[in-house]
């Protein structure tokens, strides 16, 4: 019965520290923009307020203007702008849009909502 209790016990602290890096994580994003159109703006205010309200101090955003660094275009596949990429944590996903939907949004970088 001991061992039965140990294995418990060390999975259970495996459970809550992965847990707790999870919250932890970093995220690394990258938001392609055209300028300063309406939909360009809106989408770097959307985003912003997303990562302040669920990731704060956990992430870092890069924001491109596809007219100033065309190669970063062609590297990361864009094919319409604004679009926002989570490189990391894993797996990569694209959200093309203004943000707008935080709830989409939330879905599409795997982030629970805070409560």
């Amino acid at each position: 019965m001991i061992e039965s209790e140990e294995v418990k016990q060390t999975t259970t602290e495996l459970f809550e520290q992965s847990l707790s890096q999870s919250q932890e994580e970093r995220y690394t994003l990258r938001l392609y923009v055209a300028g300063t159109t309406l939909q360009s703006v809106t989408a770097l205010q959307n985003i912003k307020k997303i990562c302040e309200e669920h990731l704060q101090g956990r992430y870092d955003l890069e924001v491109i203007d596809i007219y100033q660094q065309t190669e970063a275009v062609i590297s990361d596949n864009i094919v319409a702008v604004p679009t926002l990429i989570k490189k990391l944590p894993m797996p990569l996903q694209k959200i093309i849009g203004n943000l707008s939907n935080t709830e989409k949004v939330l879905i599409g970088l795997n982030i629970v909502p805070k409560k």
